[in-house]
């Protein structure tokens, strides 16, 4: 185990709860450590149920494509925790984070601190020492009450497409959750705006008007869509044909109309037109509708088949699989799902009933809360797929294989069982 795996074991403790929302401890923790949060460069603030780690990873590819050094703080991760952050460009070393999570540690003394709110510290810690021209900051849950929410002045916020999600921290309604995510607008600061449901749209703009946070939204103040073999994106300034995003499903078009927006209007980085179409070419952003070409689930399947993995977990994500699923028609699909017991598998789910030939249900290994196989199975089959447990992944993909055709896998429900396959799969 590596010295920074002992200490975020030990940071996992500190707080009776996994989750907390509050800013006091954050802020309270900043302090001790020099507040670095208020010495970093331009932030871009992301918030949003479905899309912000896209659009923040479609940033990150479109500023170094312009030459620019960014800092990126997302979460969850999937295989490491290093993952999580991001320095000038490249994955935390080791050495760094021991240090980084080390102080952090010291200087809490002990204090009653969620993980997820002093690793956002050590974050902010790195990046106030370390030069770059920009961070791109994604929100860990919700907005108005996450401890990314601490940046007074970011040079534009991001909202992306909300749905229901977390619903235990954040509320029972579109219009609660988008209160929540509205929280990080701020007063003169340019906000881009993915499309949004009319509920969350109304909560979102009555913010918005309320505190002087100027709105860029979708299909009113810029637009992107497909077109020809790419895509247009028109904004208060630029007009650009550009190639289709990397990261594969049409709901991609939207979170990369939604960075080029924040983009835009994040006046103080000099983007110029041209890297735009250079960094929609590279994006990388793994289990989101990724395909895996290689490892063992792949060696198992017959031959023509193909195996995706994708982390979607809630019933927005659910509908943005099926509709990439609408092209899906040449070969059979077959779902192998995990999730967590906090998570509506039928909601998830029911979008997906035209498209899926069969389910195979699996219970995340090493997870404190998972679905059981059983509850899973029980909810495709109650929104119409057949379905049946299987006691890993592995399994669930030799049972498919032993069909003998050409097959289309999924792998999907959790960005945690994501995790699991990556790591396992080499």
């Amino acid at each position: 185990m590596a010295g920074s795996d002992r200490v975020l074991q030990r940071l996992m403790h500190l707080h009776p709860k996994k989750i907390d929302l509050s800013l006091g401890r954050t802020l309270t923790m900043l302090q001790r450590v020099g507040n670095p949060h208020l010495r970093l460069p331009p932030v871009i603030h992301v918030a949003g149920t479905n899309g912000k780690g896209s659009t923040v990873a479609t940033m990150r590819a479109i500023v170094e494509a312009a030459g620019l050094r960014a800092h990126v703080y997302t979460s969850p991760h999937l295989v490491r925790f290093h993952e999580r952050i991001r320095l000038a460009g490249a994955l935390i070393d080791e050495d760094a984070l021991l240090e980084l999570l080390e102080e952090c540690e010291r200087a809490n003394s002990g204090e009653p601190i969620t993980f997820f709110e002093i690793t956002t510290a050590a974050a902010f810690l790195a990046f106030a020492r370390m030069p770059a021209d920009v961070v791109l900051l994604e929100t860990g849950l919700g907005g108005r009450l996450d401890s990314t929410n601490v940046i007074a002045r970011p040079a534009a916020t991001a909202i992306t497409s909300i749905s229901l999600d977390h619903q235990a921290f954040l509320g029972d309604t579109l219009a609660a959750i988008a209160g929540e995510k509205a929280g990080i607008l701020k007063p003169g600061v340019p906000a881009g705006i993915s499309p949004q449901t009319p509920e969350a749209a109304s909560v979102i703009e009555a913010r918005a008007a309320a505190i002087g946070a100027p709105l860029f939204r979708a299909d009113r103040d810029w637009r992107c869509a497909a077109g020809g073999d790419g895509m247009r994106y028109e904004g208060p300034r630029w007009r650009l044909d550009l190639p289709l995003p990397a990261l594969p499903g049409e709901h991609q078009i939207d979170n990369a109309g939604t960075a080029i927006a924040c983009l835009e209007q994040a006046r103080r980085l000099a983007v110029p037109e041209a890297a735009i179409a250079a960094g929609l070419r590279r994006i990388e952003w793994p289990a989101r509708l990724q395909r895996l070409t290689r490892g063992p689930l792949i060696d198992a399947l017959p031959a023509g088949s193909e195996l995706w993995l994708d982390g979607g977990h809630n019933p927005g994500a659910g509908a943005v699989i099926a509709t990439t699923a609408e092209a899906w028609h040449d070969r059979p699909l077959d779902l192998v799902v995990g999730m967590l017991n906090t998570k509506d598998a039928t909601g998830f789910l029911a979008p997906l009933t035209r498209h899926a030939r069969r389910l195979y249900a699996v219970t995340i290994p090493g997870e404190e809360n998972p679905l059981p196989a059983a509850a899973i199975a029980a909810a495709a089959q109650a929104v119409g797929i057949p379905a049946e447990e299987t006691p890993s992944v592995g399994a669930a993909v030799a049972a498919i294989a032993s069909q003998g055709a050409p097959i289309r896998t999924l792998i999907c429900g959790s960005l945690h069982l994501a995790g699991v396959v990556l790591a396992d799969n080499g």
